[in-house]
């Protein structure tokens, strides 16, 4: 129920983020989703694509600094506080939401949420047992 995302690190100047972007195109790597955020020396462009492998292998080939680490795809309700209940949730259990993002498409009437939490396995159970959907990456992957 983990999602692969490759983390980027790349310096925050203008044409670093084209350049990822093209090198993953020119490999025939689709980004499903992404997240960028940056400090005023660096970014870190947080990504979930087709070839997790392939997209790694390439940018460090090419001189980046390239990390894979789990995530976790949960579908929220798209509605008015669709995403406040799963975390209203993740605070009853004490769980620490490290960072999230928007992935690109919907899951039926749902949106989809990218989590890193401070207890994956902990918040897994918890969204599990209180009935919300976790998306294996696969199904992510080819969406």
């Amino acid at each position: 129920m983990k999602v692969e995302q490759i983390s980027v690190f790349i310096e925050n100047k203008s044409g670093r983020l084209a350049e990822v972007t093209r090198i993953l195109g020119d490999a025939g790597v689709n980004i499903r989703a992404l997240s960028l955020a940056d400090t005023s020396d660096f970014g870190i462009l947080r990504l979930i694509v087709n070839e997790r492998e392939k997209a790694k292998s390439i940018l460090k080939e090419k001189g980046f600094t390239v990390s894979k680490n789990e995530v976790v795809a949960v579908e929220v309700p798209d509605q008015p506080g669709g995403l406040s209940g799963i975390l209203q949730v993740l605070d009853s259990a004490a769980i620490n939401v490290e960072y999230m993002y928007a992935y690109g498409e919907r899951c039926g009437k749902n949106a989809v949420i990218i989590f890193r939490f401070d207890e994956t396995e902990k918040a897994i159970r918890t969204l599990v047992d209180k009935g919300f959907a976790v998306l294996e990456g696969e199904r992510l992957y080819s969406m």
